[in-house]
């Protein structure tokens, strides 16, 4: 099982963090140990002072693939879920001014909390998803799909011009604006539409 992840996928959270809009998906990797086990605590990292959540759509892959065209990439993802993205910001922008690779700030251990899958069928592919993340039972970010710069489709075929999509691979699909900082004791809670599909608390 591989995680994919894209970054910058809305134009809004690029600004916010100062980065450039890119031109075609921004790709990285999460290992299998980056996923956070169902009903697993999360604790803060000790390697960083600044933990960031970021909510996401994530898809859900169905069938093998390689080289897939755009206009037949729905048929190999079957499932959607809102998942969390952790990152440890203080880092990422350490290596990042040092120009090194970021796995550090994003790809450790737990570091990638998903929930509860809902089944898409032919007709929900086509549709925009609302999505959005409270802390505390506050709203600190929301989201649609309809605003990302590179829809489902198009994301599943650029990955797959890179790498082979197998049954069970995972794909977070970018985070809109609002990133921010979360601390021990914090609670998240990461709404699709009106559904609540996942709960993390920061221990």
């Amino acid at each position: 099982m591989k995680i994919f992840c894209v970054g910058r996928n809305y134009a809004e959270h690029a600004k916010e963090l100062g980065n450039d809009i890119p031109d075609e998906p921004v790709l990285f990797m999460k290992p299998k140990s980056a996923l956070l086990q169902a009903h697993m605590p999360f604790y803060y990292p000790e390697f960083t002072n600044d933990l960031h959540y970021e909510v996401e759509l994530v898809l859900r892959v169905s069938k093998n693939g390689k080289y897939i065209q755009e206009r037949y990439a729905s048929r190999y993802y079957n499932g959607i879920t809102v998942g969390i993205d952790f990152t440890a910001r203080d880092l990422q922008t350490e290596l990042k001014q040092k120009g090194l690779p970021w796995e550090k700030a994003k790809a450790w251990d737990n570091s990638a909390a998903i929930g509860t899958w809902k089944d898409l069928n032919a007709d929900a592919h086509r549709k925009h998803f609302n999505f959005c993340l409270y802390k505390n039972k506050e709203l600190v970010q929301q989201g649609n799909s309809g605003n990302m710069l590179f829809n489902f489709d198009r994301i599943v075929a650029n990955i797959s011009q890179y790498f082979s999509l197998n049954i069970g691979d995972i794909i977070f699909t970018g985070t809109p604006p609002g990133v921010g900082e979360c601390v021990v004791g914090d609670e998240l809670e990461a709404f699709l539409e009106d559904d609540s599909l996942l709960k993390v608390e920061i221990k």
